[in-house]
Parts: structure tokens; sequence; C-alpha cells
């Protein structure tokens, strides 16, 4: 299986992308939904909510009234962190009970509007931004939605920016068409980039890596912190360092073969083989014909190779 982080701005248009792609098998995991069902009437996560913020939170019939609680957890830090340690917990047991009850081919579709601002990008297969204008999303959300519009506008502000988004994005959608444009957009991701890349992960192959030099791209040095990022995030403290190396690594270089190299250190021989195991089950399965501990990834769209080294 894999997982793919879905995001973009309130009003973005994800909702089309995630239909399209729930159409063609994609197993949903929603975010918003699941920020709901861990707060519902009878549930520990309401009572916890109760206790930190007294009954006034509740609607007439039991509920929850969203709007009280905001007045109160949002009044200063100390009330947003009882908040979040109150939710948070609950919201990642519940994901992960539906991610292990996915099947084992499925491509795991997470919708999550604040992926950006939870620094949750590192822990996709994939990271799929839904953009459109600041100006175009108040418009929807106004005339649309029925939305306030200062409400519209603090919550686009609140939210993560373009450009941090576009740091954390494998793949882009623009949604400054219709929504079929965007659909057509979604389909194409999903039989030339998802499909291939689970193709890989279940077979244990990497994708083909490119092997004719190429203009250099000045994007290379952005992919190859997004890959470095999810290194540490599947390898974690097997590392003692993870570096964007080679030709890519270099803005100053005219061409090189578009193939974002990685070094992973290690402390010893056994932290190598852990490494090489954890890579293996990430996505960076072994490179055949490669010396040893030479991995690749598995997502044909973006082309990496990872050499594990032992330090001196």
């Amino acid at each position: 299986m894999i997982r793919v982080g879905l995001t973009g701005g309130i009003g973005a248009g994800k909702s089309t992308v995630a239909k399209t792609f729930i159409e063609r098998g994609a197993y949903h995991v929603d975010a918003d939904r699941i920020a709901r069902e861990v707060v519902e009437p009878g549930t520990p996560g309401l009572a916890a909510l109760v206790e930190a913020f007294g009954p006034e939170i509740l609607a007439a019939d039991g509920s929850l009234d969203r709007p009280a609680l905001a007045a109160r957890a949002f009044a200063d830090p100390e009330g947003i962190q009882t908040l979040n340690g109150i939710t948070h917990p609950l919201i990642g047991a519940r994901t992960q009970e539906l991610n292990e009850a996915a099947p084992a081919d499925a491509v795991i579709l997470h919708d999550v509007p604040l992926l950006v601002e939870g620094h949750m990008a590192p822990f996709y297969d994939a990271v799929i931004v839904v953009h459109t204008d600041a100006d175009v999303r108040l418009d929807r959300l106004v005339n649309l939605r029925g939305m306030d519009a200062a409400d519209a506008r603090a919550r686009i502000e609140a939210q993560a920016t373009d450009e941090q988004r576009r740091a954390v994005a494998d793949i882009w959608l623009d949604n400054s068409g219709s929504p079929d444009e965007l659909a057509a957009q979604a389909r194409r991701v999903w039989t030339d980039r998802l499909i291939p890349l689970r193709d890989n992960q279940l077979a244990g192959v990497p994708a083909e890596l490119p092997t004719e030099p190429v203009p250099a791209d000045p994007q290379w040095p952005a992919v190859g912190t997004r890959v470095v990022n999810r290194l540490w995030a599947l390898l974690g403290g097997t590392a003692t360092a993870i570096e964007h190396v080679g030709p890519t690594s270099d803005p100053t270089v005219p061409a090189a073969v578009g193939v974002i190299d990685a070094r992973v250190t290690v402390a010893d021989a056994a932290a190598a083989d852990r490494a090489a195991e954890l890579l293996s089950a990430g996505g960076f399965p072994p490179l055949p014909g490669a010396e040893p501990r030479v991995h690749a990834t598995v997502d044909p769209g973006r082309p990496a190779r990872v050499r594990i080294v032992v330090a001196d």
C-alpha cells in the first residue's frame, strides 16, 4: 500500500480531486470526518473536552457546539494546547485504525486540510496540493458556500501560504479552470503517477531512473529537500546524517542527469542493515545492478537514489 496526502487551502477544490480518486478505488481517510467522529456524543473525546472547557461547549442536544468551543479554546495559547492535547491523540489513533484496515494493495488517500501546518508531508509517499488563487477561493467561499467575507478571508490568511504548500508538493494541481479540468488532471495523476508508484511498491522494485543529462532544473534543490525529509521520516535515529549530494544539489551545474542523490550516513554495519530494511519497506528498494547499499525510489515522478555509508 501507499499513503497519499491531499491538501490545499480552504475552497481550493480538494473534494473534486478526492472524488475522482475514490471513484478509481482510493481508500479514503478524511481528517475532518475523523475529527468530528472522535468528539461525537458519548465519546471519551467529548467528555474530555467538557471537563477541560466546561458544559457551556455543549449544544442543547448534547452535541459539541463548535463555535462555543472555539471561543474558549482559541482564547489563549494554553487553550489551544489543551484542545490539541485532547483531540490529536484520538485523531491519530483512529487514523491508524483505518490505515491498518486498508487492503494490502490500497492507495490510501489522506484528505488533510492542515497537512502543511501540521508538518506531516514527510510521512507520505506522495503529497498532492490543489492550488487556487486566494481571491478565487474567497469568491467561492462567499458566493457558493455563503460564508461571511471577513470570516472567509480570516480563514484563508490563517492557513499555510502558497509558497509553504509548494515546498512540500510532489504533485501540484492547478484549479484555476473548471471542475472538469481539475478532475482530468487528477485522472492523469492517478494513472501516470499513483498506480505505477503503488505497483512498484508492491513488487519491491524501483522506478526506472533517467540516464541522459538534461538542463539544470531550479526545482532540484527543493525536490532534494523533500527527499531528505522523507528519508528522515523513514529512518529516524537509525541515521546520523542525511544529505542531498551530487550534481542536482549544486545550482551552478548547467546540466546533469536528473536524479536526486542522497547519502545516508550510519554509525556501523548493523545500523546500515537496519537502514536498508527501513528503506526497502518505505518505498526505496535496492537498486538492481548497483553496488550494495544503494537504493532507489518507487516513485516514477521523483527520480531519487540513496546510498548508505558507514561513518569512518
